[in-house]
Order: structure tokens, then C-alpha cells, then sequence
């Protein structure tokens, strides 16, 4: 759009031709020549005025303005301003008739200064005069249509100063008709190139001389700085999701595997079957683990042993079980596969205490590949540490015995535990 200032010239110019007008008509057709002395020593934004060259500078925002682009933009002085590109951005620069050149981005440009302000002589014609004559200060001609023009031919980066003069006959009024601009003629625009055809796949920001595209979140640009192209998520890290990664235009989705629920957008949480449903049979019990569930029998006693509570099976007859343990407990676990190791995953603790008894604890079965150790806590309690990692799925029966004995006595008893662990698919 034109920047046009013409009030204070217009005042300037009708004063002088109306005092002009009063004076003799005697005054031969050289005395009506108006001399007028333009002044100008206000700038417009973007520029200040140079006292001791007499002419409007350039203000360079990138150096004077503090921060001015943020998020990694280059900043780009230009005239009147400043610009904000990318750091690869690239600037078309196009006089309207030539093809255009790409110039490249530099650390800081300077910008042409509009016209200098220091005095400047325009004659104009007398109104009393049919025809006259119109002079131009150095560097501009007149043209066909009373333009003062700048001799070299204007471009997109050009500044320069124009005064257009009107003059009429003896038999009309006075009139003189001033326009003042800060671009060489005509007023150059900025072209919107994200009007009609967008040149952008997603979204068109135009700037003062050219535009950026900008893609939606998930996308990147392309090589051709138009076009967007996929960002695949999955492939920054393997930690984007705890199972999965499905990467999706635009985004990504995590998976998890069967037996799991998405817990919040990456976390998987195990599905409790036997609290949704399963499918164990009425003399089963459902139980369950890390990535799935197991039945087992109700009653898990086998002769010679009877069922004397939950999970408990005791012998009846102390000829019969010679040489058996009088009882065995049934116990089930679980835990993720690969497991960090050492770790403490049970514990196993008499229920009855009888003075001057001694207990003694140790893994009978179930332990010949070294995974577990049986640490003695006290004299009624051990704890069961796994000391390998386990890979599932896998079931894993361990047998844990406590031997009760008492030397003044010569007593010895032992009870049976029989641990089943369930190490399940995943590490999670």
C-alpha cells in the first residue's frame, strides 16, 4: 500500500500560489516562476533521520531490538523492518520484468535509504503561464505525466521520492496537486501468494515480499519447503511406548499386547481374566498373572494326603507317609519376565512355635539351574530370593522346606511348601 504524506505540502504549495496571485500582472512571465524549497526531516517507521547527512536511515531491529525472533528464526533486516525466517528460508528478489534470483540469507543486509533530505528545488509553472516548464532535482526526470522519476529503473528494493505537478491554464483556478511517497512509483505491494492458490500442503503465512509454510503438528517439510511429509514418531526412541509403536499420519499410537489395557497414552496394565471372566471350571480356581491366567484345582491333595484347609493337604497316617512330609502347602505367584535380580519375592514363616524347638529352612526341588537362594531371617522365618533373572512365559514349582527339630527331646518334624511361580511374557 502507498505510505503518502500531502497535507503539509499541499499548505505549502496553495499558500505560495495564492500569494502569487495577488501580486502585479505587469510582472513579466519569468517573475511568476515560484521557487519552492521542500524540506523533509521526518521519517516514517522503521527509520530515523540522519542530522548530519540529511536523510533517513535505516533502523536495523536485529541489532537494536532485543530477542527479536525467537524459536531459532533468522532475523533478516529489512527496509523499514525486519523479517523472521527459518534458518534455511530463502528470499526472492524480482524487479517485476526480470526473472527473478534468489538471494542469500545473510547474517545482516543493509537496506537502501529512502532519498536523502536535504533541500530540494522544484520549479513550478505560474498559473498565468499556458504552458511552462518543470524541473527535477539530481538523479530524477521528468517523465510523460509530470512524474520527477528516478533515472535508474526501480525495484522490488528500491527507495525513492516522487512529486507529481498539475498545471492549468490562465482561465482556471489555482490548483496544484502534491503526492508524496516513500516507494519509487508506482506504489509497490506486497503480493499475498497465500490467497487464492495456496502454495503451501498445510498452512501459508505470507510475510512482506514472499511466505512460509508451516505444517500441522506431525508433519514436517519436505525437501521443497511446500510440501509435508510424515514424521515417524516410533523412530526417535524405542522408549516411546512401553510394548509398541504404531506410527499414523500425523502421529503415533501404542499397543499393547494380549493380556494388557493401554493405560494412559504409552503405560500397559495387566487385565485381571479372573475378575473380568475366564473360563476355569467350577472345581478350579482362577489365577491371575502377568499377561494372562491359569487354572488349578480346587483341592490339590493326592493320596496319600487329604484336604485340611485352603491350599493345605495333610497325611492321615503316620505308617502310610513314612518318610514323607506330614503336610504340604500350595502357593501361587507371579512376576514379569526378566525380573531384576537379587530380588526378595517370598516368604516363608512357621505358624505354630513351640519353646526349644529349632527351625532350619532350605530349597528341597525346583532349584537346579541356582535361580533362587533361601535366606534364614530368624529362627521362624526364611525369605526366597531369586538370584537369576526368568524369561516367560514359564511355570516354575519350587519346593521350600522347614524342618522343626529339638535335640533334648529327639524330636524332628518338617512341613512342605510348594511354590508356584508364574513368570509371565513381558517385562512389565
Amino acid at each position: 500500500s502507498e505510505i503518502c504524506d500531502t497535507y503539509f505540502v499541499d499548505q505549502l504549495i496553495n499558500r505560495l500560489i495564492n500569494q502569487s496571485l495577488n501580486q502585479s500582472t505587469n510582472q513579466s512571465i519569468e517573475d511568476q516562476i515560484l521557487i519552492l524549497p521542500y524540506f523533509y526531516s521526518q521519517c516514517t517507521d522503521g527509520y530515523t533521520f540522519d542530522m548530519e547527512r540529511q536523510e533517513c536511515k535505516d533502523i536495523n531491529e536485529c541489532t537494536t531490538v532485543a530477542d527479536a525472533c525467537k524459536g531459532g528464526m533468522r532475523c533478516i533486516n529489512h527496509f523499514g523492518g525486519y523479517f523472521c525466517l527459518p534458518q534455511n528460508a530463502q528470499i526472492i528478489v524480482s524487479n517485476g520484468d526480470d526473472e527473478p534470483t534468489v538471494a542469500p540469507l545473510v547474517e545482516e543486509q543493509r537496506p537502501l535509504a529512502p532519498a536523502p533530505a536535504l533541500p530540494v528545488r522544484r520549479v513550478i509553472q505560474s498559473p498565468f503561464q499556458s504552458q511552462g516548464t518543470m524541473q527535477c532535482a539530481a538523479g530524477f526526470v521528468v517523465d510523460e505525466l509530470n512524474y520527477c522519476r528516478g533515472k535508474s529503473k526501480p525495484t522490488q528494493l528500491n527507495l525513492g521520492v516522487f512529486i507529481r505537478i498539475r498545471t492549468f491554464s490562465t482561465s482556471a483556478l489555482p490548483f496544484c496537486n502534491f503526492s508524496f511517497n516513500l516507494l519509487v512509483p508506482p506504489c509497490l505491494a506486497d503480493v499475498n501468494e497465500c490467497e487464492g492458490s495456496n502454495p503451501c500442503q498445510h498452512q501459508c503465512y505470507n510475510i512482506m515480499g514472499s511466505f512460509i509454510c508451516q505444517c500441522e503438528q506431525g508433519y514436517e517439510l519436505a525437501s521443497n519447503q511446500a510440501s509435508c511429509q510424515d514424521i515417524d514418531e516410533c523412530a526417535f526412541s524405542s522408549y516411546m511406548c512401553q510394548w509398541q509403536c504404531v506410527n499414523q499420519p500425523g502421529g503415533y499410537v501404542c499397543a499393547c499386547p494380549e493380556g494388557y489395557q493401554l493405560q494412559g497414552n504409552r503405560m500397559c496394565q495387566d487385565i485381571d481374566e479372573c475378575e473380568t471372566g475366564n473360563n476355569c471350571r467350577e472345581d478350579e480356581m482362577c489365577w491371575n498373572y502377568f499377561g494372562g491366567f491359569r487354572c488349578y484345582p480346587r483341592n490339590p491333595c493326592h493320596e496319600p494326603y487329604v484336604k485340611t484347609g485352603e491350599g493345605r493337604c495333610s497325611c492321615q497316617s503316620p505308617t502310610v507317609c513314612r518318610g514323607l512330609p506330614p503336610s504340604i502347602v500350595y502357593k501361587y505367584m507371579s512376576i514379569s519376565s526378566e525380573r531384576s535380580v537379587p530380588a526378595d519375592i517370598f516368604q516363608i514363616q512357621a505358624t505354630s512355635v513351640y519353646p526349644n524347638m529349632h527351625n532350619t529352612f532350605r530349597v528341597k526341588s525346583g532349584n537346579e539351574g541356582g535361580e533362587f537362594f533361601l535366606r534364614r531371617s530368624s529362627n521362624v522365618s526364611a525369605m526366597l530370593v531369586m538370584t537369576k533373572p526368568l524369561t516367560g512365559p514359564r511355570e516354575h514349582v519350587v519346593d521350600l522346606e522347614m524342618v522343626t527339630h529339638n535335640n533334648a527331646l529327639n524330636y524332628r518334624s518338617s512341613s512342605l511348601l510348594r511354590l508356584t511361580i508364574i513368570v509371565g511374557p513381558y517385562a512389565f
